[in-house]
């Protein structure tokens, strides 16, 4: 089980950041005509970030098996699997959303129908993706502390997530910051797969 995780892990460590990058680069050419909204440009877009988003849950999985074992792993890893969850629905309700609407008002409907149900903003727009965001630099940290990762991807990581909601059309930039802060995770998966090849069968 381990080591399938691990497999997981070390393909979501590169797919995930490059989906999230993707969606911003879709959502930046798709912006170009100024009619970005139903249609291809918008569902490539959301699905890829929808596949970003849950790429990163079995690599947050994998990296928990890196860091020591205690309360502020479970605390940590539990709140950045919570915004992963989050940002799963809000792409996910954007996808079905655009399916639905005939044109851009209809969409822009439909999503302040949804927005303004009670609990909905806070929890899936304003609040919870949040703390992915804030998760993943956090899990970086305690990374680095546990000789993971270098001293620098969490910083790497932190201008990464603070990317976007300066301006959306740096998620591209953001995704490649992303990649680039996770990439020293790879010598760390390779090693646990070899130590759980080479363990005997019981």
């Amino acid at each position: 089980m381990i080591f399938s995780m691990t497999k997981a892990a070390k393909f979501a460590l590169v797919a995930g950041p490059l989906a999230m990058g993707g969606y911003g680069v879709a959502r930046n050419i798709g912006r170009l005509d100024n009619v970005y909204g139903p249609g291809f440009d918008w569902q490539l877009a959301h699905f890829l970030g929808l596949a970003g988003f849950l790429l990163f849950v079995p690599l947050v999985l994998g990296l928990r098996t890196l860091l020591p074992a205690g309360t502020v792993r479970e605390v940590v890893v539990g709140a950045t699997l919570l915004g992963l969850a989050t940002s799963v629905v809000q792409f996910g309700v954007d996808i079905v959303q655009a399916f639905l609407a005939a044109d851009k008002e209809e969409l822009r409907s439909l999503q302040h129908d949804f927005s303004g149900l009670p609990g909905v903003r806070p929890a899936i727009y304003d609040v919870g993706p949040l703390f992915f965001f804030v998760g993943i630099v956090v899990v970086a940290v305690l990374a680095a502390r546990a000789g993971r990762l270098p001293w620098w991807s969490p910083v790497v990581m932190l201008v990464g997530v603070l990317l976007p909601p300066v301006n959306l059309d740096l998620m591209p930039l953001a995704g490649l910051l992303m990649l680039v802060a996770l990439l020293p995770l790879r010598r760390s998966f390779r090693q646990v797969s070899a130590a759980e090849r080479a363990e005997p069968l019981a």
